[in-house]
């Protein structure tokens, strides 16, 4: 049975879950609204602290509320104690980083004894793993690298302050805005797979840090997190750009998929592609290598023409995952930092969700449709 003609559908595919005003995606537009911003706009103008502020409030911060927001992620950023005991535990173990942050995720609340929460716990722990996410990634980096954690410097912005605290120099402003642009990016878009979970958790007045814990966990599996090493990976691989179509050809003879191109969602090209496309190309024309840049755009070029020609009518574009590789390696952010760094920019999304359904109150619980036996009849283990 399909299901769907006895209210059963698949994947929830098409089934309106929830009501927001964060993001609007339109798979056939091609179009991503993020609180009434279409991203191209938002992504290239904002700081990612103007972002967090206005997935949390419905507006864009005047020039107080925006050093207040920038002030409580700066107090927020250092980690405990107990966060760094457990990193340092897991690198010592070869954790995946993945899994390091899902395990610091559920400590990223803790605060001194004598701290206030001002009444407010779910806005206090808001701001602990937005302004933490960050501190943690680049912490644990280090510490399997061999290397101490840099403490976050409380002069510089959030976008800034990973970098720094990845690497110990201050990056320059065209790494900053780069980076910010990222995360500006993916901070928030539709009721996704964790966002969903992250409701879900949440709607049962459980605690909002249990609830981006249970989004990183949706947000780990690879149907979700997607695969932006992969599509970077393939450009390594084909290495000139007279063996891009040669190359894509024979992979997709072989049946395999290529990364960074087709989406569930966008019919079209996907319009976080060129967002970050544009941001690539200003950082490569800086600071970079432009001959990998040039190089995957010839991949580009090649697996579209491909795509179109083997698998005619599914208008397979480039999606977020390409130019997130290039944009992320640019910054000289390993690959194993990918879906983390994802992460750090959508815990804003997270969390705005999250203050959206405890305003709506209503607990998130589906129905199941019973297919299995009926009627069957006890026997004892010494006749079965």
């Amino acid at each position: 049975m399909s299901g769907r003609e006895n209210g059963f559908v698949p994947g929830l595919e098409g089934v309106v879950a929830a009501q927001t005003r964060l993001s609007h995606v339109d798979g056939g537009a091609g179009e991503l609204i993020v609180a009434g911003f279409p991203v191209e706009e938002l992504a290239r103008r904002a700081t990612f602290e103007e972002v967090v502020y206005l997935l949390w409030h419905d507006a864009l911060p005047d020039v107080r509320e925006l050093a207040d927001l920038r002030g409580a992620l700066a107090r927020w950023r250092p980690l405990p104690r107990a966060t760094l005991e457990l990193l340092r535990a897991a690198a010592s173990e070869g954790t995946p980083p993945m899994d390091a942050l899902r395990m610091a995720a559920s400590t990223a609340s803790l605060r001194d004894r004598d701290a206030s929460v001002n009444g407010d716990t779910a806005r206090e722990d808001a701001l602990a793993v937005v302004a933490r996410f960050p501190t943690i990634v680049a912490a644990y980096r280090r510490l399997l690298d061999g290397e101490e954690p840099v403490d976050p410097d409380p002069r510089l912005g959030h976008a800034a302050n990973y970098l720094y605290m990845l690497n110990g120099e201050v990056p320059g402003q065209g790494s900053v805005r780069a980076l910010e642009t990222y995360l500006n990016t993916v901070a928030d878009h539709g009721l996704n797979a964790s966002t969903f979970a992250a409701r879900v958790i949440v709607s049962t007045r459980s605690d909002l840090v249990s609830a981006v814990v249970g989004a990183l966990g949706a947000l780990k599996g690879p149907l979700h997190g997607g695969a932006p090493g992969p599509a970077l990976d393939v450009v390594f691989e084909i290495g000139e750009a007279r063996r891009a179509e040669a190359v894509l050809r024979e992979k997709l003879e072989r049946g395999e998929r290529l990364m960074g191109f087709g989406h569930r969602v966008y019919k079209v090209r996907d319009p976080r592609a060129d967002v970050l496309g544009t941001a690539a190309e200003l950082l490569y024309a800086t600071d970079g290598d432009e001959a990998l840049y040039e190089l995957a755009l010839e991949v580009e070029r090649a697996a579209v023409a491909l795509l179109s020609e083997h698998k005619p009518g599914r208008n397979l574009q480039t999606n977020v995952e390409f130019y997130t590789a290039l944009l992320l390696h640019g910054l000289g952010l390993p690959t194993e930092l990918f879906t983390l760094t994802f992460a750090v920019g959508r815990v804003a999304g997270w969390t705005a969700h999250c203050f959206e359904q405890l305003e709506r109150g209503r607990l998130i619980r589906p129905q199941s449709e019973y297919v299995g036996e009926r009627d069957r009849e006890w026997v004892p283990s010494e006749g079965r």
